[in-house]
């Protein structure tokens, strides 16, 4: 199992600058960055949507070994597909001294069998977020793996946090050039993490450890908006194979005046070789009217409300 999180720090950078960015300074640039991550962290905990977890996860052999030899050459691993819908927000773990944001997910149907009801989903995951408790987080991340899957990977949806001005100095930033993310044309930004502090969480039973993440961030050359956050991590194993795990973040602008995430791609691979698989896709969220009880404003047809802002 992975998890991100995400470490306020003091302020700094290391800057390359690249003839790509001449027109726009890179400052205004991570201004813009910056802006958006703490505009979600505020607004983050007053959000709620569904969230689809497509996996696609290649198995062991089943112990069925077919006579026929062709048949028999192609069991050594099988593909195992699996979806997962669940009610989706964010909490802060209380007792915490960054008061970091995490996902939090509560599971509605599995391969289209129904678990539980959207509104007891909701009711269910306003407790656990309002409880704070580190224990319910992990209670709610064994269910959630309970129901076969392999690989997880959890807390990408707010990997922008990262970019926030508090996070700076754990990232060292270059920019590459321009791209285009969909139709609008971007400016790409190569960001590594200078330390492990507020990488990426991994979980093998009972031992965990952070690693440092290093990726692409695609801003929209206009005005700087984050498009995409990708962030990887590569290291070896006791067992000496080559472990990989890479995501890609989309991000949207919502009605309601500031991002979100729009999906997730994660995939784990083994010396090169893509063993899981999970793709995240969120409908768009809605905002809490009360912090007691899960309820929603409806999305406005003119101007959306005003984002709670630092």
């Amino acid at each position: 199992m992975k998890s991100m999180a995400s470490a306020p720090v003091v302020f700094g950078l290391i800057l390359l600058i690249s003839p790509a960015f001449a027109q726009t300074p890179l400052s205004k640039i991570l201004a813009r960055v910056s802006e958006e991550a703490e505009v979600l962290q505020q607004n983050a905990p007053r959000i709620l949507t569904q969230e689809t977890l497509e996996q696609r996860a290649v198995m062991p052999p089943s112990r069925f070994r077919p006579r026929n030899e062709s048949a028999a050459a192609g069991a050594d691993s099988r593909l195992r597909i699996r979806e997962i819908v669940s009610e989706y927000s964010f909490g802060a773990l209380s007792g915490t001294v960054a008061h970091n944001l995490l996902e939090f997910r509560q599971v509605i149907s599995v391969d289209g069998r129904a678990v539980q009801t959207p509104e007891s989903a909701r009711r269910a995951l306003s407790a656990a977020i309002q409880s704070a408790d580190d224990r319910a987080r992990k209670r709610m991340l064994e269910e959630f793996a309970k129901n076969g899957l392999v690989d997880i990977a959890t807390d990408y949806g707010l990997i922008l946090l990262m970019f926030g001005s508090r996070a700076m100095n754990n990232i060292k930033i270059t920019p590459l050039g321009t791209a285009w993310v969909g139709t609008e044309e971007a400016l790409a930004l190569a960001w590594q993490q200078t330390s492990s502090s507020g990488g990426a969480l991994e979980f093998h039973g009972r031992e965990s450890v952070r690693r440092a993440l290093r990726g692409t961030l695609w801003v929209r050359a206009s005005d700087g908006l984050p498009l995409r956050v990708n962030a990887w991590i590569e290291y070896t194993d006791p067992a000496k194979h080559l472990i990989r795990d890479d995501a890609t973040v989309d991000y949207v602008l919502s009605a309601h005046g500031f991002l979100t995430p729009a999906s997730v791609v994660h995939r784990h691979l083994v010396d090169g070789r893509m063993m899981t698989e999970n793709l995240y896709r969120y409908e768009p969220f809605k905002l809490f009217t009360a912090s007691s009880e899960i309820k929603f404003t409806d999305t406005p047809a003119t101007a959306p409300p005003a984002p709670i802002k630092k």
